[in-house]
């Protein structure tokens, strides 16, 4: 044996590169980092840009700046990335909603999972609301009753 020989402590294997994960882990950070700097911004409907935005206008121009294309519609954002369950949402996934019917079943509204807590359930979100970019709980009565699903663009 080579008495020079690193060895790592039981239990303190060498780790390798860093993996993908992390990666996209430091991207969605930066990105609801950015998505904040737009609370307060007026909803405007169509709207796509600083001036003004609607709700998937709101989404598909943040992650644009990260290099994801989104449709510009929130149906069909609905379709885009992979499926999430409820219990399974993260930080920067898609949440969905119906419009202003809930009984309607169909997707009328979009906004970006900021903080998912496991233990609670809780989710919080940011989204372009009438009042404008805001951040709300996926539990409050009003989006809990339209919610429809999630979608994750980032990441696996």
């Amino acid at each position: 044996t080579n008495p020079f020989e690193i060895v790592p402590a039981a239990g303190m294997e060498i780790l390798g590169d860093i993996d993908d994960s992390s990666a996209d882990l430091a991207m969605v950070d930066d990105m609801l980092k950015y998505a904040y700097k737009f609370i307060g911004v007026r909803y405007v409907r169509g709207g796509k840009s600083p001036k003004g935005f609607d709700c998937s206008g709101f989404t598909s121009y943040v992650y644009r700046q990260f290099g994801y294309s989104l449709s510009p519609s929130s149906s069909t954002q609905f379709t885009q990335g992979h499926k999430v369950s409820r219990g399974e949402l993260q930080p920067g996934d898609l949440v969905f909603f119906t419009g202003r019917s809930s009984r309607s079943g169909r997707v009328g509204h979009v906004g970006i999972a900021v903080d998912a807590d496991p233990v609670s359930g809780e989710v919080t979100f940011i989204h372009a609301a009438r009042g404008g970019i805001q951040v709300d709980r996926l539990s409050a009565p009003y989006y809990a009753s339209r919610y429809l699903g999630a979608r994750r663009v980032i990441g696996k």
